[in-house]
């Protein structure tokens, strides 16, 4: 493995971990103490790594060359009947987790921007920076896909809630479908996130 693999590979770690934090924040927001009583509002990737999500997953697209970079952490959990106005909080919550990591591609790209237009900085620095950029927007990405325990399932059936019986039904196999889509329509997910890393970027 190349040092640039582990480095993706620490990036991948800490984006879903802060990915997570960020459902639980947000759920505290709301009303639930949850994640705050389990200890999970906490950057500690020891409170958070998932070994298949965080570390074999991850190693292995990054082993093979996959052309993708995907991971998750251990979901941060909520009791939804804790939450202040439930049927806005649960689409924010499920939404907070891919903003967080198209916020921290936001505040990369920007300073990519300076660096570029002020002509400081390494190319070595700067293409740290477009791994952390277009990393970030694929997990975002990735996770808003309407796939049951994808973040893209709850927000779907926020508004569509006659979704959530057939989402609910298959969420046992659910893994196994990410699994699937990432083998099969994994190279789309990287398009679109090329697309956006780019359009940040302002390449």
């Amino acid at each position: 493995m190349t040092l640039e693999s582990v480095f993706i590979f620490i990036i991948v770690i800490f984006s879903v971990i802060i990915h997570e934090v960020c459902h639980g924040y947000t759920a505290y927001f709301f009303g639930d103490q949850t994640a705050k009583y389990q200890g999970r509002l906490t950057l500690n990737p020891l409170k958070h790594i998932d070994i298949f999500g965080s570390i074999l997953l991850p190693l292995l697209l990054i082993i093979t060359n996959a052309g993708i970079f995907l991971g998750w952490a251990k979901p941060v959990p909520y009791n939804p009947y804790n939450l202040r106005n439930r049927a806005v909080a649960e689409p924010i919550i499920a939404f907070s987790g891919p903003l967080s990591n198209f916020f921290l591609a936001f505040i990369f790209a920007m300073v990519a921007r300076i660096m570029i237009a002020f002509n400081f900085g390494s190319p070595e620095f700067l293409k740290v920076i477009f791994i952390i950029v277009f990393t970030n927007i694929i997990l975002a990405v990735f996770n808003l896909i309407p796939i049951p325990p994808l973040d893209g399932s709850r927000i779907i059936t926020a508004f569509l809630p006659s979704l959530k019986y057939y989402f609910d039904k298959i969420e046992w196999a659910g893994m196994f479908i990410v699994l699937f889509f990432v083998l099969f329509f994994g190279q789309y997910v990287s398009i679109i996130a090329s697309s956006v890393s780019q359009f940040f970027l302002g390449m």
